[in-house]
């Protein structure tokens, strides 16, 4: 019996249809790009990003301007060569490959060659044969956030990065660089891995920027960090931006005995409303029970 209703429960409903989404880290790993047209030219860009080694094979004829601009400024990242892939002794001591050409076909056959190979490739535009898709990107030193549609609506990808850049300020890049230096003294101070320790700095520094405010955040320098961590991580707190630096917020609280200041109207009005319907509340809750 018990058997019998266990077949007949409905299945778990599903989590997935997406993809992980991670910083890969690719610095002065080596980087195979196919092509070298426009699209090649934003691969480019992205894998300069990571500070990766590329190697970039195409024709010099099908170059595309910004594609040769970029080769010409990074001649310590980028080797070109004037010529078109040639099999399977191209991926060898690759960490990954990006395929960027109108031939369809051709891609296939170099994806192909990458699963034998085991190597990671991106097929541009051909979405069911990447190991791994570029989104939008927004970056501000530090801080980088990807939109991602699996590859099913690149432009409205786009649209969401114009979304989320009209929602920050700018700044939070700076703000994060110098989290990363409070961090970094933090760990200096108090050095270890993982472990109790390892939790309570990071639950402290989590509350760090929970507290302050991304302005704050920025006001972070080597002053105000060595304050921080004295007068609050050794004393297991997180003091406000005001307390470090000695100013006090404004005090409305009353002290006992004293006058209360006349208030504006838009300000107790909503509060009396607020206690009467909590009174009502209270009211019709007793009178329930009564009955």
């Amino acid at each position: 019996m018990a058997d019998s209703c266990a077949s007949d429960a409905a299945p778990p409903p599903s989590i997935g249809g997406g993809s992980l989404l991670i910083a890969w880290q690719l610095k002065d790993k080596n980087v195979l790009i196919v092509g070298g047209g426009e699209v090649a030219s934003q691969r480019i860009e992205s894998i300069l990003t990571a500070d990766a080694l590329i190697t970039l094979l195409a024709p010099a004829k099908g170059v595309h301007a910004r594609t040769k601009e970029l080769i010409d400024t990074y001649p310590s990242r980028i080797t070109y060569y004037d010529r078109r892939f040639s099999g399977p002794a191209e991926i060898h001591k690759m960490d990954m490959v990006l395929t960027a050409l109108d031939d369809v076909n051709r891609s296939r056959e170099i994806c192909d060659m990458c699963r034998q190979a085991k190597v990671p490739v991106n097929a541009a535009d051909i979405p069911e044969l990447c190991d791994f898709y570029f989104g939008a990107q927004i970056r501000d030193g530090p801080l980088q956030i990807m939109i991602s549609t699996n590859g099913n609506g690149p432009r409205m990808a786009a649209l969401m990065k114009k979304k989320i850049q009209s929602a920050l300020s700018g700044r939070e890049g700076e703000a994060i660089e110098r989290v990363g230096v409070l961090r970094a003294q933090l760990k200096e101070r108090v050095p270890g891995v993982g472990g109790a320790l390892g939790r309570k700095r990071m639950k402290w520094m989590s509350e760090v920027c929970n507290t302050w405010e991304v302005d704050e955040l920025m006001q972070l320098d080597d002053a105000i960090i060595k304050k921080l961590l004295d007068e609050g991580w050794e004393k297991d707190c997180v003091p406000t931006l005001a307390q470090l630096k000695g100013q006090r917020k404004r005090n409305t609280s009353r002290r006992a005995g004293s006058a209360i200041a006349p208030a504006d109207s838009s300000q107790w009005l909503p509060m009396i409303g607020s206690f009467a319907l909590g009174a009502t509340c209270t009211m019709l809750i007793v009178l329930a029970r009564k009955k």
